[in-house]
């Protein structure tokens, strides 16, 4: 009998151990998630195909290039990162646009009203260190 006692207190103990780690893991928590169609994502764009792409204005101008795709923890649109101006990478300048503004037609990407100009006189962007 004295066995059986000394088993018991230890599995009552070990029980006491177990459910003080569950505790003291904090409580349950719930994602909510949401449905979505994946054929409405298949209709948009891959970032990776996106990134060097050039960007022309509605006269067919070669106005840039997409550099980036930045998305931001506050905003919901995310950021193209533009190069502007250089040859070949040397003496580009960066810039922001939202990506909304960029419209898809065929495999051309369009950002309308843009010059070289304009786009240049916009603020240079800097990738954070």
């Amino acid at each position: 009998m004295n066995i059986s006692y000394k088993f018991a207190a230890a599995a009552i103990v070990g029980l006491g151990l177990l459910s003080s780690v569950a505790i003291a893991q904090g409580t349950l928590q719930t994602v909510g998630l949401i449905k979505i169609d994946p054929a409405t994502v298949t209709t948009g764009y891959r970032t990776s195909k996106m990134v060097g792409s050039s960007v022309m204005n509605e006269a067919k101008e070669v106005v840039g290039t997409i550099d980036d795709l930045i998305v931001t923890p506050n905003e919901k649109v995310p950021f193209a990162i533009l190069s502007v101006g250089g040859f070949l990478g040397m003496g580009n300048k960066l810039v922001v646009v939202p990506s909304s503004m960029l419209q898809v037609l065929g495999k051309d990407l369009i950002l309308p009203g843009a010059t070289k100009e304009s786009l240049k006189a916009l603020p240079e962007f800097k990738y954070a260190s």
